[in-house]
């Protein structure tokens, strides 16, 4: 009597949201084999300081989340998403190999801006694909599952660094080598991707300039940068974490912990945001953002830290995915691109701005005062949800409201 529940749950599930996650899924293995190990790759290997790990990342992240913006707005244009998102998957994987035969870290800065112009040029035409693959009321949970791919694959990839530092005694730069291999697998994820003609293609010369997205979709960009402004890279929390005693090993291990929680939350948080609204579920994640900052100011024992760093994963899986949705609730099909791409860039400039702010204070102030600073800002972000941003239960429904 049961057995057709299942079916009816996962009905929305098409073949194009789970290769859209696999893509993540891999794309995700590709650069978190990286990431954890970077910071200390430039600092240890190559001696650079905490203000040019700052500068470093926040550049990186910034011009990802930039491009986006403009990546989107040529989808929009074109009214094409596929082939723009494949240009950027195999861009981000050909770049990562070039960070391993770095030797000063300016060619290490040059070989992460390919990777994430690659990242940010991918990302929103594949959050439209995405988003048009299921019907409105079900976006946050194909976000969610995307959500699961993404951070799964940033759980699997510090892994897999492990296992390979580790276990295999492969020398740090053939980390760098290696990761072409799960990128290269993300972008034929996306070739078989079957992209649907929208239903606005005769529109393909649509005016998709800044004026026509809805006053209310720039009150929730606003929110985002009152956020967003003391949204550092997570470089500190690693650099922080080994910083208190903690090996490579562990830092590794407690990151990809971190990415673990991250994955399980993304589709819960989805699923609760299509049934309850965005802002409750995102209001929690900004709260949890500052639980954890404040328990990085306030303890330098390795166990807590660990935990701290692993609850930090809960922000990061719900922002991902209800962040996204709540972007593209506030826009027409034909200009979601372009609103996903623009909040990006809106996140991506304010985490720059903040990670150069978070340098300067890890190298001139104390490393505390970089989590002090976002948590600060995280109370008034909070602060302008609340206040900014209408309570709904149907967040699909807010552009037909604005």
């Amino acid at each position: 009597m049961t057995g057709p529940a299942p079916r009816k749950t996962f009905a929305w599930i098409s073949r194009n949201t789970v290769l859209l996650a696999l893509a993540s899924l891999f794309a995700d293995i590709s650069t978190e084999m990286l990431y954890p190990i970077l910071p200390i790759f430039l600092t240890q290997t190559l001696h650079a300081s905490g203000s040019v790990v700052g500068l470093v990342d926040g550049i990186a992240q910034a011009t990802q989340n930039i491009v986006q913006g403009f990546s989107g707005w040529l989808s929009d244009r074109l009214q094409k998403r596929k082939p723009i998102a494949l240009i950027g998957y195999f861009l981000a994987s050909i770049a990562k190999p070039l960070i391993g035969v770095a030797t000063v870290w300016p060619m290490v800065l040059g070989a992460r801006f390919v990777d994430r112009l690659g990242a940010g040029f991918r990302s929103a035409p594949r959050d439209a694909l995405l988003a048009s693959s299921v019907a409105d009321e079900h976006r946050g949970k194909a976000f969610g599952l995307e959500g699961i791919g993404d951070n799964l694959g940033a759980f699997l990839g510090p892994l897999l660094a492990v296992l390979l530092l580790i276990a295999l005694k492969v020398d740090i730069r053939w980390i760098f080598y290696l990761a072409l291999i799960p990128g290269l697998l993300a972008f034929l994820m996306v070739v078989l991707v079957h992209e649907q003609p929208l239903a606005v293609a005769a529109k393909a010369k649509i005016d998709v300039n800044l004026r026509q997205f809805p006053k209310a979709y720039w009150t929730y960009l606003l929110v985002t940068a009152l956020f967003g402004i003391g949204n550092s890279s997570n470089a500190f929390l690693i650099l922080q974490t080994q910083d208190i005693g903690a090996s490579l090993e562990a830092t590794i291990l407690i990151y990809a912990g971190f990415n673990l929680v991250a994955a399980l939350i993304s589709y819960p948080a989805g699923f609760l945001s299509d049934r309850f609204g965005r802002k409750g579920v995102l209001l929690s994640s900004f709260v949890i953002f500052l639980i954890a900052y404040l328990g990085f100011v306030l303890t330098r024992n390795i166990y807590l830290i660990g935990l701290l760093f692993a609850f930090y994963g809960f922000y990061q899986g719900i922002f991902r995915s209800v962040g996204k949705a709540f972007a593209s609730d506030f826009v027409p099909q034909e200009l979601r691109a372009s609103g996903i791409g623009w909040y990006s860039t809106t996140v991506g400039l304010l985490e720059l701005a903040a990670s150069v702010v978070a340098g300067q204070l890890w190298d001139r102030v104390s490393h505390e005062a970089v989590f002090i600073y976002g948590a600060v800002f995280a109370v008034v972000g909070s602060a302008g949800l609340l206040a900014l941003i209408p309570w709904r239960t149907d967040g699909h429904s807010v552009s037909a409201a604005s």
